[in-house]
């Protein structure tokens, strides 16, 4: 089904693989009659031609990237907007697109999401932006539909951020990442490697876009196989897939942790361009005659089958026969990983989900970016037709992932196809993708076609003692086991036929509804603010030597952007940066605020030009110790702050919330062994935190030890790469040491500067 090539590889003519060993050069000289130079060969992907033609340093090891285009939805743009706006924001330098997805349903908080919309609606106009109101789009549908183009970039404060099905380079990024770009700044990385993705045959039937994504997931996520590179999709079998079928597959490379993703174009990529009325957007990608891609991932479509993703992870893969084929055992082990997740918190089960040898589940949603497309939608509609869902607990709801979709549903029938058998279909909305929409009750079991099965992205909150769980599948198999009444089903088991309905769309829902200023500023524009609309809190420059105390400890393997900052029902508190800081770590450390607070209050005091240990008494003994070792250490430049540990945070969203809320609370800091993603690691040095790593292995310290890390500013500025530290207890000081790993010049200034808005502050 899939294998993954260890070493480097050549692709020639687009067709043949050739593994890069001693024998390369003879085969490769024998098929086009031509030398091998692998550096040239390097330069002959997509993503380099892409990357290249964006990269405003002149060195292609050193990117500098500047995108075409900018994307958010209403729980990141308002931060974004603000920390432009501090930063001497005045109008929008690229097409920036306001969609309004995630808080749609205005149902938490009382005014504050609609609040929200209005002020992304008058920034769209004051700035000269783009407004998608809520309900007529989900971000990644309406980018797909109106933004991308071949051989373009785009960048979203979204992690899910992929059109590479149609030859757009996109990234997901936090929030501070726009704010660059809004600033003409640059987005700067190192030249990714490119990792191919060479598919071959054509899926059989009953087989769906989520099926492939879950198969080469569960196949690169825990081996890091494709992290931070590119993914290039590539081979004969890319022509077997439907344009809506490669936009399914591509949009889950997130969950790989990819960096970004692309594919090669064809007459399907130019007809789903024509269809939407853009036809002067497409362009047809190929890698050159000779291209040379760090790894290779082969699939063979036509040996996936249906897949099932169990919770609480999008790699935790099987395929639903061999789920089926082994329950009891397949059960026990998510319920063993459910240990890890859930901390032993609340009990979980889900043996008590087999009755009479078959894994009965509680709720069926096709949603979203992912699941809400429109082949997705008709092939459900065909599996179900005929069909109905009971009058038991089972229920299933429907997404379209935008209105043009639904009407074209409408149009074609399959919307009522879906009604007929008990299902709802619902309007565009992002919520079943991070909690906000259709929790089941306790204990229930949910599949989704959606993007992430996380803890508590369901809607549940292990806080309050409840749990349920998500596992990711294929629209089909969802439909199939819908109609079963809930008993799990792949999709290959159905009998019938899955037909091939025609796309018309409707341009005039978009005409009618968006506002587009067509990059035309209106500055007299008041904005329209709500009173959960803050500001961003004052944030001081890095001192010469830092206090820190360890708030938090976590040793899972990895933690999630969900568990740092939870998602769901805190969307709404968004844009208020001290209000939403509340919910930090809730749902993994409910003391991480408390403890986060009282060390706080030292550098409160510090910054007001008094004296800490007048309001921590410990610190007086910390200070005491120190200053053995570092006589010119005191409290005026000794800054005081938290910081947490962690195996490997960040994976998942891209939310800069994730950083930013440490930040306030008077986060300096994260330790970690390593940085799940690139994201995570930049939204901490854009919040002016120290991404710092140590080496695997027994912590020098442990929960709410003081560290004192003597000389930081300067080890910043002199790009020190081992820095000393120090757990102080007592009257002792244990050395130990950290590294910061790879930053650039600018990151540095931000870090020293205290954070990105400080480091633009005019």
């Amino acid at each position: 089904m899939i294998e993954l090539l260890q070493g480097g590889v050549y692709l020639v003519n687009g067709k043949e693989v050739v593994a890069d060993n001693a024998e390369a050069a003879a085969a490769i000289r024998q098929m086009t009659g031509k030398e091998v130079d692998k550096e040239e060969a390097r330069k002959a992907t997509i993503a380099y031609d892409i990357l290249k033609s964006h990269n405003t340093s002149g060195n292609m090891d050193k990117l500098k990237i500047k995108f075409d285009k900018l994307t958010s939805h209403d729980i990141t743009f308002v931060g974004i907007i603000q920390t432009a706006r501090a930063s001497g924001l005045t109008k929008f330098p690229v097409p920036y697109v306001l969609t309004n997805c995630h808080n749609s349903l205005c149902a938490v908080g009382g005014t504050i999401n609609e609040d929200d919309h209005m002020f992304g609606l008058t920034c769209a106009k004051k700035y000269g932006g783009i407004y998608v109101p809520p309900h007529q789009a989900v971000i990644h549908q309406f980018a797909r539909e109106m933004l991308a183009g071949g051989g373009k970039m785009i960048l979203g404060s979204d992690s899910h951020t992929r059109y590479g099905a149609l030859g757009t380079m996109a990234m997901g990024e936090g929030g501070p990442e726009l704010v660059k770009q809004l600033l003409n700044q640059t987005y700067d990385i190192n030249m990714p490697g490119v990792v191919g993705v060479y598919l071959t045959g054509e899926p059989v039937m009953g087989v769906g876009p989520q099926d492939v994504a879950l198969a080469i997931i569960g196949a690169v996520f825990k081996n890091g196989y494709v992290k931070n590179k590119v993914m290039e999709f590539v081979g004969p079998g890319v022509a077997s897939l439907s344009a809506d079928f490669r936009i399914g597959i591509d949009v889950m490379t997130t969950e790989t942790t990819c960096l970004s993703s692309i594919w090669k174009t064809d007459e399907q990529i130019k007809e789903f361009y024509e269809i939407h009325g853009r036809k002067e957007e497409y362009k047809e990608l190929n890698p050159g005659e000779i291209a040379y891609y760090d790894g290779m991932i082969m699939v063979d479509l036509s040996k996936i089958r249906p897949m099932i993703a169990m919770p609480f992870h999008p790699s935790n893969t099987y395929t639903i026969e061999e789920v089926n084929a082994n329950l009891k055992d397949v059960l026990h082990e998510a319920e063993e990983r459910a240990k890890v997740s859930l901390d032993g918190a609340v009990d979980f089960s889900l043996q008590d989900k087999i009755r009479d040898g078959k894994l009965y589940v509680d709720q069926g949603i096709i949603a979203g970016c992912a699941g809400g497309g429109f082949e997705n939608i008709c092939a459900a509609a065909d599996i179900l037709k005929g069909r109905y869902i009971g009058a038991d607990g089972f229920t299933l709801s429907v997404y379209p992932a935008s209105m043009p979709v639904y009407m074209e549903l409408i149009r074609n029938g399959c919307a009522a196809t879906i009604l007929e058998t008990g299902a709802v279909m619902k309007t565009a909305f992002c919520g079943p993708c991070f909690g906000a929409g259709d929790t089941p009750a306790n204990n229930a079991f949910s599949i989704r076609h959606s993007t992430r099965n996380f803890p508590n992205r369901e809607g549940s909150k292990l806080q309050s003692g409840q749990i349920a769980s998500v596992a990711l599948m294929d629209a089909r198999s969802i439909a199939a086991t819908a109609a079963n009444k809930g008993a799990l089903t792949p999709a290959t088991e159905f009998d019938g036929s899955i037909n091939k309905y025609l796309y018309h769309f409707d341009s005039k829902i978009y005409a009618n509804r968006v506002f587009d200023s067509k990059g035309v500023a209106d500055p007299d524009t008041e904005i329209q603010f709500g009173p959960n609309i803050k500001d961003w809190p004052a944030m001081g420059a890095l001192p010469e030597n830092l206090v820190l105390q360890v708030v938090s400890e976590i040793h899972d393997p990895v933690t999630t952007t969900d568990e740092l900052i939870p998602s769901g029902e805190t969307s709404s508190y968004r844009s208020n940066p001290l209000g939403l800081a509340e919910f930090t770590l809730s749902r993994k450390d409910p003391m991480y605020v408390e403890r986060a607070k009282a060390i706080q209050k030292a550098e409160t005091e510090r910054m007001a030009g008094g004296h800490p240990c007048q309001v921590i008494p410990a610190l007086k003994d910390v200070m005491h110790t120190a200053k053995s070792m570092f006589p010119d250490a005191d409290h005026t430049n000794t800054g005081f702050g938290s910081t947490i540990f962690a195996v490997k945070p960040g994976d998942g969203s891209a939310r800069e919330q994730a950083a930013s809320c440490q930040k306030v609370l008077g986060g300096w800091a994260n330790i970690a062994n390593e940085y799940a993603t690139k994201r995570y690691r930049s939204n901490l040095i854009n919040w002016g935190m120290l991404p710092f790593l140590i080496e695997e292995g027994e912590l020098p310290f442990k929960n709410l030890d003081y560290l004192f890390i003597p000389g930081i500013k300067k080890a910043v500025e002199e790009k020190t790469d081992v820095i000393k530290a120090y757990v102080v207890a007592g009257e002792t000081m244990k050395e130990f040491e950290l590294k910061l790993g790879e930053l650039t010049d600018e990151e540095r200034q931000i870090i020293l500067k205290g954070c990105l808005i400080n480091y633009n502050r005019v």
